[in-house]
């Protein structure tokens, strides 16, 4: 599994959520992108500001919009993401055990369905 580089990459859970629906719905501008969350919904310029910071981490980029303005778009791949989310999830919740988990997932005795499995699991249990 690979793991994020630094923290600096990691995404906060409002990052994530526009993130999501980057790669769902984008390219788009941020107005575009605000009737997409779930009630009740950001102010535009919260958006915005999260938008700012997601194309400073690199996850996001821009270019000028057919009406003015810019429309917004992922630049990182959901699929890496999910990798590198699911790594720091397993190392979160196993641990010292990672290396353990993770030699189960290289030799092909765990899978992904069998690990989000383990994860349910583990959060059924707090």
């Amino acid at each position: 599994l690979v793991r994020m580089k630094s923290e600096k990459n990691k995404l906060t859970d409002k990052e994530e959520e526009i993130m999501l629906l980057l790669w769902e719905h984008g390219p788009c501008s941020i107005k575009e992108l605000i009737p997409h969350f779930a009630e009740p919904r950001p102010h535009i310029n919260t958006v915005s500001s999260f938008v700012r910071l997601l194309e400073k981490k690199g996850y996001v980029a821009h270019e000028p919009g057919r009406y003015g303005g810019f429309n917004y778009f992922a630049v990182k791949p959901k699929s890496d993401y999910r990798r590198n989310a699911v790594g720091r999830l397993v190392s979160k919740y196993f641990g010292n055990c990672f290396s353990m988990v993770s030699q189960l997932v290289e030799d092909e005795q765990l899978n992904a369905e069998e690990l989000r499995e383990l994860l349910d699991m583990i959060e059924q249990k707090k």
